[in-house]
């Protein structure tokens, strides 16, 4: 009996002191993440912000603003924007690109300027911020693939 409650009591300790560890899974080398799949969502979402430019700009145009929609869209590039930081800093900057590894500063600077046309596409429904943040992913991916 006395066994069994050092046991549960064990257990109980284990995952209320990891219990912030399981939401954070991604951090640990457990290898169940994907770097293609990475570039894939921030190609993904660069094109949602671009559908969404495209949209708000047609909406923008004369007549009677149904602006609903408008911020709707407006709302959706912010957020896919957002998406892009969130694995541009948390997956590559912190956990995939090492301070070891060869052209680190260049990966870094193309990594940088990712985060920032993201944010420049917060801003504005300029297109060239898309093009841009594609262009940087472009670079980025070739350096990235050869190590």
């Amino acid at each position: 009996m006395k066994r069994t409650i050092v046991l549960l009591l064990t257990a109980g300790f284990v995952l209320f002191f990891t219990a912030g560890m399981v939401s954070a899974h991604c951090e640990i080398p457990c290898g169940i993440y994907d770097d293609q799949l990475r570039h894939d969502l921030i190609a993904e979402h660069a094109t949602t912000i671009e559908k969404s430019m495209n949209q708000i700009v047609e909406l923008s145009k004369g007549g009677m603003t149904d602006y609903n929609q408008l911020v709707r869209w407006i709302s959706n590039k912010e957020h896919h924007a957002n998406e892009i930081q969130h694995i541009v800093s948390q997956y590559f900057m912190t956990q995939r690109i090492k301070p070891t590894a060869d052209k680190y500063a260049q990966k870094l600077k193309l990594l940088h300027g990712m985060l920032v046309y993201a944010m420049k596409c917060k801003q504005t429904t300029d297109l060239g911020n898309v093009a841009q943040l594609r262009s940087l992913l472009k670079e980025f991916w070739k350096l990235y693939k050869k190590g």
